[in-house]
């Protein structure tokens, strides 16, 4: 199996889902298709690392809900044991800021200006739904879910992308104030 593969069967092991939902919780932890999902839903199937219901829905055609199955619980643990690969970093932004000498200062400002809008948009995206886990696990100022807590792994993803938000907002401040204000 593939890292996607294991991705989808980490979202299944909090609950069943549909293509279309994994299709679309996947997405921040790794950008995949519909084209990529669907066929490995189906060898994982035929794996027995999922199974599916089907869900009769009367305005649309029938959706398929997929559970994790004990033997993709096991697949995932051993997974989960192995070593991580080292992060891949795709941001259109760090090569662009490479060769923004080559445009008038307001373009480079334009570019950083509004990725800072976009961390600063998703810092309270981050800091409302890591209120609503506290609120939920009935957690004090300072306190984490506990280990075994199914909100656990989510509290500290979110807590990762709220660091790694005011880094970059941080950032972008700062390459903001290094741009010169004239056209030199």
């Amino acid at each position: 199996m593939n890292t996607l593969s294991y991705g989808l069967l980490s979202l299944l092991s909090h609950s069943p889902l549909s293509g279309y939902d994994l299709t679309l919780r996947i997405q921040p932890f790794w950008p995949a298709k519909h084209s990529q999902i669907y066929p490995l839903l189906s060898q994982m199937e035929k794996d027995e690392q999922v199974t599916f219901e089907t869900v009769a829905q009367s305005d649309k055609p029938d959706k398929k809900v997929y559970s994790i199955t004990d033997k993709g619980i096991d697949s995932l643990r051993e997974w989960l044991s192995e070593p991580a690969s080292a992060p891949v970093l795709r941001d259109e932004l760090m090569l662009k800021a490479y060769c923004v000498p080559l445009v008038d200062p307001s373009i480079t400002r334009d570019l950083f200006q509004s990725r800072l809008e976009y961390y600063r948009n998703n810092l309270q995206r981050y800091e409302e739904k890591i209120r609503k886990i506290k609120e939920t696990s009935d957690l004090d100022e300072g306190e984490v879910p506990a280990y075994r807590d199914p909100l656990f792994g989510a509290y500290i993803l979110l807590n990762k992308a709220l660091m790694s938000c005011r880094t970059n907002i941080e950032w972008c401040e700062w390459v903001l104030s290094a741009i010169p204000q004239d056209h030199t």
